[in-house]
This record gives C-alpha cells, sequence and structure tokens, in this order.
C-alpha cells in the first residue's frame, strides 16, 4: 500500500467512501446533484470548490451526453484533479545559502515538520541549519533542538523571550560560517488575528532580508489538515501577512477532512508542497495530486 493510500485511508473510508455509493447504474437527476453537493460540502471541499466540481460535472454531461449515474465516477476524479496543480520544486538552489522560513498557528505541527523537512534535504545531500526562532515557549526551543539531534543537524537557539531577530540574525551568520546551503527557521506559533505578531513576523523578514537581500526563498505556512475549512481561514491571512510561497497541510493520516486540500489551494492560489501523512520521518511526502485524488477512491 502506498503512504498516499494508507494515509488517506480516514478520508476515503469517511465521506468520500460515499462517493461510490451515489455513483451506482441509476439515471442522473436533480436528486444526483443534491447528492453530489452535500457530500462534496461534508467532505470539506467547501461551498465554492463543490460548485466548481459541480460545474465541471455538469459540463460533462452536456457536452459527452452522460445519462448514468456510474458514467459521472471517473469525471468526478477528472474534475478533483483539475483543481490541483504540481508543486514546484523548493527555490533552494543556485546560491551559497537558502533561507525557508516557517510560518503557522500553535499546534498545526510546525516543529515536527521543520525537523521531517531537515531529514528529507540532509537525506538528499543538502547541508541544513535550524533556527529556533519561536522564543515565547521553552517547549518550542527545547522540540527543534531533539529535532535537530534525532536528524542530525545543528540547531542555533537562545534562551526563552530572547528577541526573534537576533537568533534568526545568529543563525545566517552561523550557517555561512559552517557552510551550510539550506536554513530553515522556526517561528513563534501565532493566531493570523494577532496582529503584533503578525508584526514581528515582519521584523524577523526583515532581518532575514537585511543580510541576504533575496531571502527568504521560501515561506511555508504549516496547516493542521484536522482543522479542515479553518484551516483555509487561517491561510487567507498568513497569505496577507506573510507572502506565503507553499503550503504544508499535516496530520490528514489522522482526519476524514482531507478534502480541504481541493479548497486550500483553489482558493488560496498557493502550491501545496508538502503532505503530513504519518508519525514517521519520512512521512512528510512532496504533494503528489494524481496519486493524491486516486487515493480517495477505493477501486485504485
Amino acid at each position: 500500500m502506498s503512504i498516499f493510500k494508507r494515509g488517506l485511508s480516514k478520508t476515503r473510508q469517511g465521506l468520500f467512501g460515499r462517493i461510490a455509493q451515489l455513483f451506482g447504474n441509476t439515471d442522473i437527476d436533480e436528486d444526483t446533484w443534491s447528492d453530489i453537493e452535500a457530500t462534496l460540502i461534508q467532505a470539506d471541499l467547501g461551498i465554492e470548490t463543490t460548485q466548481t466540481v459541480l460545474e465541471f460535472l455538469q459540463e460533462a454531461v452536456r457536452n459527452e451526453g452522460l445519462t448514468r449515474t456510474d458514467q459521472l465516477y471517473k469525471t468526478l476524479k477528472e474534475a478533483l484533479l483539475a483543481l490541483l496543480e504540481e508543486p514546484r520544486p523548493l527555490n533552494i538552489n543556485d546560491r551559497p545559502l537558502s533561507v525557508i522560513l516557517i510560518v503557522g498557528v500553535n499546534g498545526s505541527g510546525k516543529t515536527t515538520s521543520i525537523g521531517k523537512l531537515a531529514h528529507r534535504l540532509k537525506r538528499s545531500g543538502r547541508h541544513v541549519m535550524l533556527a529556533a526562532g519561536d522564543t515565547f515557549r521553552a517547549a518550542a526551543i527545547d522540540q527543534l533542538q531533539k529535532w535537530g539531534d534525532r536528524v542530525g543537524v545543528p540547531v542555533i537557539a537562545n534562551k526563552p523571550g530572547a528577541d526573534p531577530g537576533a537568533v534568526v540574525y545568529d543563525a545566517i551568520n552561523a550557517a555561512q560560517a559552517r557552510g551550510c546551503d539550506v536554513l530553515i527557521v522556526d517561528t513563534a506559533g501565532r493566531l493570523h488575528n494577532n496582529y503584533n505578531l503578525m508584526q514581528e513576523l515582519a521584523k524577523i523578514k526583515g532581518v532575514i532580508a537585511k543580510l541576504i537581500p533575496d531571502a527568504p526563498h521560501e515561506v511555508l505556512l504549516v496547516l493542521d489538515g484536522t482543522t479542515g475549512q479553518n484551516a483555509l481561514k487561517q491561510g487567507v491571512k498568513f497569505a496577507e501577512a506573510a507572502e506565503v510561497t507553499g503550503l504544508i497541510v499535516t496530520k490528514l493520516d489522522g482526519t476524514s477532512k482531507g478534502g480541504m486540500i481541493f479548497s486550500v489551494m483553489t482558493e488560496l492560489h498557493v502550491p501545496v508542497m508538502f503532505l503530513g501523512l504519518g508519525e514517521g520521518m519520512d512521512d512528510l511526502v512532496y504533494f503528489n495530486p494524481r496519486n493524491f485524488v486516486d487515493s480517495l477512491f477505493e477501486d485504485e
């Protein structure tokens, strides 16, 4: 079983599992559209994205002369796949040091994602350093240092309450001195509606840009997949405040709300780069739209 199939089992067995039941050998009628709409909304696609899918299906019915619900099954896959885009490679090449800034609310899986991303990059031959820019919580610093030990990458940290900008400044200088080519910066888990914390995030970005003018090269927003449509609301605010370049969606193995991927990508217009599909070191996987959609259906 593929990691996608395993990691998305709860979404597949939950509301998406009802999709197959909708597409029996019956005539397409008004009830068909109502049932599909209700199922997709309950599967956390959101109202706007669900309407886009319905329009795709209805156009296929008109253009291809479909009359039976079982004929819609394959078309639904095509409609869902059309909502997604292949992620581009991370912008971490062709320079001495690339800086990745990680943002998101408390409890979204930020620090764990940083550790897994560091592991992934180190395994591919990169020289990685971590910066403990979340100085509000001693536990956050400790957790990042434990991940650094586990992965085998250095961590630059200061005492709790220290200026995050100063930590990031020290980390960039240390990364350059030690010949690291990727620096991943943790930030405090901040609520998307907290103005002061958002302003601090802007300050951290300013410190980075002062030392490396075109940095940060990536700003990755970590969203908790178990929160469904609430993740979309968070994403909108962060995208505005932090100039987010990509998304990491975590904890999808523990929820039936995997459909939120479609609305997050289509409404934020920011690519999903990685999915968290388990607790293991290798369970942060590069997003693959075809594998993702196929894994939502029982017949693959």
